[in-house]
């Protein structure tokens, strides 16, 4: 007899993105992938309890300066690259430094 429970989690909204286990909380379903664009990475990250919202972050090691213009656009076009399968997306914040 199967019991009734709770519905499974959504599954994420892109092929690439693969399990990413957190540590600290393991029942947590966090899905992430990541791609080298030369000197900085493009990650993308996916929380399935918050389904509604895609991650997409650049990685470069800077600590004194902010991206430049040119670094800006190349990294929402990896962006919008990775991403092209789910059609347009709105934006909810681009700030790369809070």
């Amino acid at each position: 007899m199967l019991m009734p429970g709770p519905p499974p989690p959504p599954t994420p909204p892109l092929e690439i993105l693969v399990p990413n286990p957190v540590t600290t909380d393991p029942r947590k379903r966090v899905f992430a992938y990541e791609e080298e664009r030369g000197d900085w990475v493009v990650r993308l990250v996916w929380d399935a309890d918050d389904p509604g919202i895609l991650e997409a972050e650049c990685r470069e090691p800077i600590y004194d300066r902010r991206l430049s213009r040119a670094q800006v656009g190349a990294f929402w076009a990896a962006v919008k690259e990775l991403v092209a399968p789910l059609g347009p997306l709105p934006v909810d914040g681009a700030d790369p430094r809070p």
